[in-house]
Parts: C-alpha cells; structure tokens; sequence
C-alpha cells in the first residue's frame, strides 16, 4: 500500500513539473523574451524548482571546461547547442572551424565543398586522412566530425555554391563562415547573407599571412561594403599560386570557431567592424578599423541595386574555384603544346629553354636543360639577367645554322607567367640585335609536362 502512495506522489510530482514548464514556456512566448536575440534562441530546457538550465550528465561531463566560464555558464552551452552553422569550403579554414564548433557542441553543422581530398591538402585541411584520397571532402569532414562529436547534426552538402542554390542553403542557417578560396565566391556568400539576413564569419590565409573578418552584423559592413568592385583576375593569388604553411589556415579557422562561438552564445563579436590581420613570420596580431556600413552599397545599402544573386564568375571576371587560375595572354601563333616542344627535343633543334619561376620553386623541380631567370628579374631588368639571357642568346646564335630562326621557349608552373614573360621579352628585344628571335610560351608549363610526356616528373 505504501508503494502505491509512494508511485503516486512521484507521479504528482513528475506532473507538477511538466505543468511548470509548459507555463514558464507560455510565458516567455507571451512575452516575445529571447536568450540571444539575434540569433533567435530560446532556452526551453528547464528546471522549473531551480529555474536553472537542466543538461544531462553526459553534457555537464563532455563541455565542463567550458561550463565553467562565467562568460559562457550553461545558458550560453544551450544557446550554441541551438545554433545552426553553414561552412562554406572544407579545406585548410573550414576543417578547423568545424572541428573546433563540434567540439564545443554546437547544434548543426553545414559542410560544403565541391572538390575531393588530394594528397596536397593533407598538410592543413587536419579533418581528412591519406586514406580520404579521392573522397568528397564534405563526406570525409562530416564522417570525421562524427567521430569527434556523435551528438552534432552534421550536413554533409557535395556541391558547388552557386547563384541557384545559395539562398535556400543560407536560409537554413543561423551564421554562414567563409572558408572559400576564391573571389566570385566571397561575393556570392556575402549577398546571400545580406538578403536572407544572416551574420557571416570570413577569414583568408595565404603563404604566412591571415585576414579575419565578421560581416553584416549588428548593423556593420557587409563584404560589397568594403570591396564594392573585384579585383583584376591575373592580380589574385590562391594558395595553389603562392603556397602556405598549413599552420597559417589552422590559426585562422581557429579565430573564425571562437567568432562563431561568441556570437551564438550570445556574447557577440567585436570583429563587425574590424579586419584582424595576422603576420606569421613576426607572430604579430594588429586590427584595422573598418568604415561603417555604406548607404551607396549595391546590396545592403538605402537603394540596392543587387535585389537577387547574379552571375559572380562574369561579376568577377575569374571562375569559381580555388584551383589555380588559367589565363590567356597570347595568341595561338605565340604558343607551343608540351606534345610539340616535345618533339623539338626529340629533333634536337638548338632552342634555349627559359624557366621563369622564382628560385624556390625551381629548387622543386625543374628540366635539367633549362635556364632559371625568374619573371621578377626580366620585369624589373635586372642588369646580371639581362647580360645572362643576352650570353645565352649569343651561343644559341653561333650553333644556328643557315637561315634557321633562333627560338625562345618560355615555361613556367602552369603557363600563366610564362606568357607575360612572352610579353616582356617581345618588348624587350624590339628593335634590338635580338628582335629575328622568335618567343613563345609552352602551354600548361611544367604541370602539363608532368601530366602528358613524363609522369615521373614531380607536381607541387
């Protein structure tokens, strides 16, 4: 009989609370009261005797490091774990920010990324593994985050961001992080999260420098803002261009994790209005104040002028992808395939081949039979190149024969430098002793020589 009361006063107990809740819910929806306004959030999970936030013992155990902030306390772990977070771009930015926001429990977690894992990425994009190769990139950060955090929702997208997708993916997001590598698609992620509304977390790395910023947010600056017209495509340099220590990326996903943090706990960022630049080689932190939002801004200004998303590959002249660029300088009659130069070897033809890289990638790899002057040196006419290339000119003369036209062949990485090297040296040798030379460039450079005549060859 005793047990029956017993069972039953639990009961009422058990139910007294339910009551408790459901009125302190109604309460807060009668009253419009949110923990972190602008994100949207409401703690739902409560004690109504303690009228404390209620986790679980495995939650108290998992973050109670970071419980113990007072800047944080458990009110601000529910608010993150009610934050859905968009990145775009899984590589050596969005691995760490991932990493790191599953790690602190945040809700829901978008991994977008178009391109597969390649044994060149391994030495800073940390979430994929050698055995990855091959693999979406999306698919293997998503499987490597449930791992860390099984509690995290992840959403693995394989896919590229365009104009056509853009909006309805933002739209499902409380913050979107820019972890992209590319101009068109900067612009593309901004004016989707200025028309839907959302904050976004953006940072760059390249060689042993990083860049951060938060835009539209708490009335700052959106990304058009500051850069209201792109870059000339051939004045832009990726990581496949100009290379990074992976450490570099690893730092700055870092700073965009915590932004993120930050804001969904409801703390807020103190980056809306700030580029933070990073310096690698000094290991030295210094911030720019940024001008405020702008009223003439095409997308978040009074009078937009960008209403829906446009076309950002024509906006910006260059393609949407963090491969290295292709450009086209020269005409055809300007330009040899490595199948041709090929040939021209095999015939033994007296020819001088000029590799234009810098010295630091020629210590890579190089063609045994070339002649280093870097692109740098031609442009500026540095005299000790000059009389270098002149030398090598005169003994490639004195081994022609009859009438046979002299020839230049200019190589480089991938057959971008070496056409403006064809430039510079047409405008160079114009009306000298040396204008009957004919110059060309070898299309792909040595990338393509690796590819189609010689698969020993190294690629980098």
């Amino acid at each position: 009989m005793s047990e029956d009361v017993s069972s039953l006063k639990a009961q009422l107990e058990e139910k007294k609370n339910e009551i408790a809740i459901l009125s302190r819910k109604l309460a807060q929806l009668e009253k419009g009261q949110t923990s972190a306004p602008e994100l949207h959030h409401k703690v739902t999970s409560l004690n109504p005797l303690t009228e404390k936030p209620a986790l679980s013992r495995e939650d108290i155990l998992r973050y109670s490091r970071q419980l113990l902030l007072p800047e944080l306390g458990v009110r601000g772990h529910l608010n993150i774990s009610k934050t859905s977070v968009l990145i775009v771009g899984c590589g050596g930015l969005g691995c760490p920010v991932a990493q790191y926001l599953a790690a602190a429990g945040i809700g829901r977690l978008g991994l977008l990324d178009y391109d597969e894992v390649e044994l060149s990425n391994l030495h800073r994009q940390v979430l994929h593994g050698e055995e990855n190769q091959g693999q979406a990139k999306a698919l293997s950060a998503a499987s490597t985050i449930k791992r860390l955090n099984s509690s995290v929702e992840c959403v693995p997208y394989h896919l590229q961001l365009t104009p056509d997708n853009a909006l309805q993916l933002v739209q499902q997001y409380d913050i979107v992080v820019d972890c992209s590598d590319n101009v068109p698609t900067r612009y593309l992620v901004n004016d989707s999260c200025v028309l839907s509304g959302k904050p976004l977390v953006s940072a760059s790395a390249l060689r042993m420098e990083g860049q951060l910023t938060v835009y539209n947010y708490q009335g700052g600056p959106c990304y058009r803002c500051l850069y209201p017209v792109p870059p000339p495509p051939e004045t832009v340099t990726n990581c496949s261009d100009g290379g990074v220590l992976g450490v570099v990326p690893g730092i700055m996903g870092c700073f965009q994790a915590l932004e993120v943090l930050k804001m969904a706990s409801g703390q807020g960022s103190s980056c809306s209005q700030q580029l933070v630049m990073f310096d690698a080689q000094d290991s030295r932190w210094r911030s720019i104040r940024l001008r405020p939002r702008q009223p003439d801004c095409a997308v978040c200004g009074e009078k937009p002028s960008v209403t829906r998303l446009v076309d950002y590959e024509a906006f910006c002249g260059s393609a949407a992808t963090d491969k290295c660029r292709k450009l086209n300088l020269l005409s055809k009659d300007q330009r040899i395939t490595v199948q041709e130069y090929k040939c021209l070897l095999d015939t033994a033809s007296p020819h001088l081949l000029l590799d234009v890289r810098p010295l630091v990638e020629v210590d890579i790899c190089s063609l045994p039979f070339s002649l280093n002057i870097p692109l740098s040196g031609l442009a500026e006419r540095k005299e000790d190149n000059l009389l270098l290339l002149r030398d090598r000119i005169s003994q490639l003369k004195q081994q022609m024969a009859g009438d046979c036209q002299p020839a230049v062949y200019v190589i480089c990485k991938l057959g971008n430098d070496s056409q403006t090297a064809v430039q510079v040296l047409e405008k160079m040798m114009s009306g000298s002793e040396l204008s009957n030379f004919t110059v060309k460039d070898v299309i792909g450079g040595l990338m393509a020589w690796a590819t189609i005549i010689d698969p020993t060859f190294p690629q980098y």
